[in-house]
């Protein structure tokens, strides 16, 4: 039985050992990775180093069953039904609004082949033979250890490169490489339709037919903005001069009724001008009669 032996030990072990048999794209990511494991690791530390008896197979504790091999196709122990279930693949891990054109598929497609395969060489035969007294003595636990670290990976490696694509937008600009391409071939059919010509190749345009290339597309999306700044401001002005519309018509109103109210004036005055000297005269007359009583 192996000595006493600290978690970080085994795990660092366990990814040095996997690591040889893996492509080296994939070794740094690995040790990284099983820097902290699992608690089933610390289980099978516990277990090698720590106590006098260790949890056989129950297989092996059959008499019938002592010549039997472990089967490395055999059903997972619940350590390893109590794991992680595996990620969704990164086709379906994709920015929810945008839909992978072809490249940006096989770009996800490459990655999970290339993860797959990485993962693979994790396999139960090297790990058996970095433990051989655990797989000895306790196969399903080194088991649901290997699993629990298949899949700490596969997840890590996973979310590092949802972060990549979504940090640098790889998945709009593949769709807009798709786009140009789809436009430029379409281009290229219809000037030979028209022309019979092929088109010039790149390297023979002219520097301002290049640079009038380059800067098409932006100059359309801000011809486009200031189009639409361009229609809003004629709306508002179009709101605006109805507004000054009606106020002008409510002011040529108020001014006719005024020149109706002057020219009633007027008229009761033309009428009081004769009948003003005789209603004072009358009213002196009072006054003086009030004076005498």
């Amino acid at each position: 039985m192996a000595g006493p032996q600290t978690r970080r030990s085994l795990a660092a072990a366990t990814a040095q050992q996997a690591a040889a048999a893996a492509p080296e794209s994939a070794a740094t990511e690995m040790e990284t990775a099983t820097v902290q494991p699992e608690d089933p690791v610390e289980e099978a530390v516990e277990k090698e180093g720590g106590q006098t008896e260790i949890r056989a197979d129950p297989r092996e504790a059959n008499p019938d069953g002592a010549g039997h091999t472990e089967d490395p196709d055999a059903a997972m122990p619940d350590a390893a039904a109590a794991a992680a279930p595996r990620p969704p693949t990164h086709a379906a891990a994709a920015a929810p609004n945008i839909a992978p054109g072809p490249r940006a598929q096989r770009l996800h497609d490459l990655f999970n082949d290339s993860l797959r395969h990485t993962l693979s060489k994790i396999s139960w035969p090297n790990m058996a033979a970095c433990y051989p007294t655990i797989a000895a003595n306790a196969p399903n636990l080194l088991r649901g250890v290997r699993q629990t670290m298949v899949d700490r990976l596969e997840l890590r490696c996973r979310q590092e490169f949802d972060k990549i694509l979504a940090v640098r937008g790889v998945v709009p600009k593949l769709n807009e490489l798709e786009s140009l391409v789809a436009e430029a071939a379409t281009r290229r059919v219809v000037g030979e339709k028209q022309g019979g010509q092929p088109p010039t190749p790149p390297h023979q345009l002219p520097a301002d037919a290049i640079v009038a290339a380059h800067i098409a597309r932006p100059l359309i999306a801000q011809q486009s903005r200031l189009n639409a700044r361009l229609q809003n401001s004629q709306a508002l002005n179009e709101r605006l001069f109805a507004e000054i519309e009606a106020q002008r018509a409510e002011i040529t109103g108020l001014l006719d009724m005024l020149e109706r109210a002057m020219a009633d004036v007027d008229g009761a005055s033309e009428l009081l001008a004769g009948v003003v000297g005789e209603i004072a005269q009358e009213a002196k007359d009072v006054e003086v009669e009030m004076g005498s009583v």
